[in-house]
Parts: structure tokens; sequence; C-alpha cells
């Protein structure tokens, strides 16, 4: 299986609940409408919203079917799907895109997000990418704060067998850090991974903390953190941009790791991160193998989101 086509049959797998509450509400309204009419239309953005676009993506989307379905009077689901993947693919296409990979000695990457949004083990899955590549890591085990953060990652470095950098629970967490970063200029280690912390049980600021670890980062390695990947789960929907804002503004995040994308109905959430977070969505989890979370391909999302495949007959009749 090709990447391309692996990317699809995975995240197929993951937009699956999205997916079939787009096209089921959809196709009854195409069957009591005529072509893009205006019952279609405002059932499109309840579907869209629901899904978790957003208000003014859903909003956006809708407007452009109207333009572009005007004169459609005879428009079938079929139709309306390959319109609003193109529209969709539009809004993609705006989107920034990922920072190319840095030609550095090492490279510095933080896994930032709150807890509970699948941080810790993204950072391992992340981890296990590199290793399956041939490039030696380091994990930092910095989310000091966290219950058992530590040892959740320390199970992960002893079954992907690759060395931690790890201090008590509790401890500073800029401390681990300057120590991981020690040991992977010691050890020649292409990539290091860093779990930082979701919460702080001190009066210090969590912001603040991060800030700090940018600049400790930076003093020790030109040009870190190289990346800064910000964590969200995709169950939460537009709950969670709130707070992914105030990564994005104190953190410095440069792209997005939506996590349990196959458990939720709320897969629009990646055009929401695009227009409102201004950032690009570099992987996407759709389950819980070290396999499962691939690197996110927009215009094969677009398709995924939309277009009918194998398992798709429940609502095949839509169409008709």
């Amino acid at each position: 299986m090709t990447g391309k086509s692996a990317f699809f049959s995975k995240v197929r797998r993951g937009l699956f609940m999205t997916h079939t509450e787009i096209l089921e509400k959809l196709g009854d309204a195409v069957k009591k409408g005529f072509g893009f009419d205006e019952t279609v239309l405002e059932s499109l953005e309840e579907v869209l919203l629901e899904a978790d676009v957003g208000a003014e993506t859903a909003g956006a989307l809708a407007d452009a079917m109207r333009r572009r379905g005007g004169s459609s009077s005879g428009a079938d689901l079929a139709e309306l799907k390959r319109v609003l993947v193109e529209e969709i693919e539009a809004i993609i296409s705006r989107a920034p895109r990922p920072a190319a990979v840095p030609d550095v000695p090492l490279e510095v990457i933080f896994l930032v997000g709150v807890n509970g949004s699948g941080k810790t083990t993204t950072t391992a899955k992340l981890a296990a990418r590199e290793i399956a590549a041939g490039r030696p890591v380091l994990l930092a085990a910095a989310d000091t704060f966290r219950a058992g953060a530590i040892e959740q990652l320390e199970v992960w470095a002893d079954r992907l067998e690759v060395p931690i950098v790890r201090h008590r629970e509790g401890a500073d967490p800029s401390a681990v850090l300057f120590d991981a970063l020690a040991a992977a200029k010691a050890r020649g280690t292409k990539k290091l991974f860093v779990d930082t912390a979701g919460r702080l049980h001190t009066k210090k600021n969590l912001m603040e903390e991060l800030a700090k670890m940018r600049r400790i980062a930076a003093r020790e390695v030109s040009g870190a953190p190289h990346q800064v990947l910000l964590v969200l789960d995709a169950t939460t929907g537009m709950n969670g941009l709130e707070q992914a804002r105030r990564f994005v503004e104190a953190a410095g995040a440069t792209g997005v790791v939506l996590t349990k994308l196959d458990g939720s109905a709320r897969g629009g959430i990646v055009l929401a991160i695009y227009r409102e977070l201004a950032l690009p969505v570099v992987f996407v989890g759709v389950g819980e193998a070290v396999d499962d979370l691939v690197p996110f391909d927009p215009a094969e999302y677009a398709k995924a989101l939309l277009e009918d495949g194998a398992g798709d007959e429940a609502f095949r009749g839509a169409a008709v």
C-alpha cells in the first residue's frame, strides 16, 4: 500500500463517524429539497457546525455552495459532495504549510498541550517513527507534575529501546530539559522529543515555564526548539481551541498533532484549526497502535471527509 493510500485508509477509518453524519443528513436534505436550495444549504451549515468546523468556516462553505449551486436545480448528493470537496480543498490550499525539517545536527521538538490530550503517547509515537527510519532519538520526561507521566514515558522508552532523561516527580521541567539537551549532544542524537507539562502544581504559571524552556533550548542548541507541536484531542472539538490559543501565543506552536480522531464525530475540527489557529496539522492519530499516528495529507483528508468508499453501502442510497 502506498503512503497516500495508507493515509486515506487510516483517515477514512478515523473520520467514519463524521463522514456518516454528514452524508446521512445531506442525503436526507437532498431528498426533500431540489438541488442546492436553502433547505439543503441550511442542513449543510448545521451538519458542518456539528462536525466542529467552526461557525465562520461553516458559513463560508455554505455561502460558497450557494454561489456555485444557485442554478443547479437538478443537482444530487454526488454533485453536492463534489463541489463541497472542492471548496474544502480551497480552504486547505490557503492554510499554512508545515516547516521543512531543518538540516541540523540535533533537532529539538517540544510536545505541548493540556493534560489528557494524548501528549505523552504522541511523544513516543513520533519517536517510534524516527526509530523506524533509522534515526537515533532521545526522550525527555519534562511533564514532571502529572502523576504517572514520567513512568508512562519510561514504559514507552523501554518498549522502543530508546534512552530517556528523567528526574523525580515534581522536579523542575527546565532542569530535565537542560540535562536532556546535554545528553543528546553527548550521544550524537539526531532528534530530541520533549514531553512538556500540561499543568503545574506550583504557583508558577505554565506558560511562563514553557517560555523559559524555549529560552533554555535556544541557548543550548542553535535554532531550538525547531518544532513546537501542539497536541489537541479531536473529541474536545471547538472547546479545546480556546486553550490551544494560549499555547500558540506563549509556547510558539508551529504545528498541530490531532489525536483521537477515530473516537469523534468532530472531524471538521481540522478546518477550524486552519482558520482560527493559523497552524498546519502535521499528524493525526486514528487509533491506539504505534503506526496509527500518520502524517496529515490535506487533499486526502477532504476526500475522506465526504467521498464514498468501501464500507459506505449504508449511505450510498442517499444519493438516489
